[in-house]
């Protein structure tokens, strides 16, 4: 039977004090019981997510085929965008390229460097270029980067070879000519300060007459560490309409 006055008395606030007690437990006790309920619906999987709220957890043979295929689509991603968009760990990205046999981005860099110019390089084969060519656009301008290795340098100073210096430059010069072939008629060169062991030579050649008065090409070349400059050097160019009109005059 209910007792009208004591819902009175709770309806007013005028309880007495073990009442209230019991009010407040009984409070606590729903409220609890409502936040695991709460908690227990984050955890029930959803139809289209598996976690309510989160979206499942990629198998490492899926998280591999779709990294692969990213990978193709955009060889320059880095390593950490990888990790981002796939929410790994940048070492697991690491592991996972190193068991597709995907090398690291710099390689994969100069893979696409290397079969672009090898279409667009005349003059010479690329290989026979000293040097990583960068960046080329025939009669204009081109780069490349030269690491001074233990092979390039003297033994007891550790000071590059000045021939290594030359190689690049003049092979840079010839491979910025548009024609099937290019010869070094005449060079002015000057080293300006010594290249040690392990620094990066960077070489940029300019194409500034096409044909002189002497029907020649001039490319000027200026090689850099860092900012600094290392080495210039000019080349007088025959180009392949010049040798088939001179003959091996040369």
């Amino acid at each position: 039977m209910i007792n009208m006055r004591r819902c009175v008395h709770i309806l007013t606030g005028q309880v007495c004090s073990r009442e209230r007690s019991s009010i407040k437990g009984r409070q606590q006790k729903f409220l609890l019981h409502s936040t695991f309920n709460d908690y227990i619906l984050l955890l029930v999987p959803s139809h289209k997510n598996g976690w309510c709220g989160m979206k499942k957890r990629r198998s490492k043979k899926e998280r591999q085929e779709l990294l692969q295929q990213t990978i193709e689509t955009n060889p320059f991603i880095t390593d950490e965008d990888l990790a981002e968009k796939f929410q790994v760990s940048i070492q697991t990205v690491r592991l996972d390229r190193m068991e597709l046999s995907i090398p690291e981005l710099r390689e994969r860099i100069k893979h696409v460097a290397t079969k672009q110019h090898e279409e667009d390089v005349k003059s010479l084969p690329l290989e026979e270029v000293v040097g990583e060519i960068i960046d080329i656009e025939l009669d204009r301008h081109a780069i490349s980067i030269f690491e001074v290795k233990v092979e390039h340098v003297f033994k007891r100073n550790q000071i590059a070879r000045g021939h290594h210096l030359f190689a690049q430059a003049n092979s840079l010069a010839v491979a910025v000519i548009d024609e099937e072939l290019a010869l070094t008629a005449k060079s002015t060169i000057r080293y300006i300060r010594p290249v040690k062991l392990g620094e990066r030579v960077v070489a940029k050649a300019r194409v500034e007459d096409v044909e002189n008065d002497k029907g020649r090409t001039v490319v000027k070349v200026r090689s850099f560490v860092g900012e600094e400059l290392v080495f210039t050097g000019t080349f007088e160019m025959y180009r392949s309409s010049n040798y088939s009109e001179e003959g091996n005059n040369l």
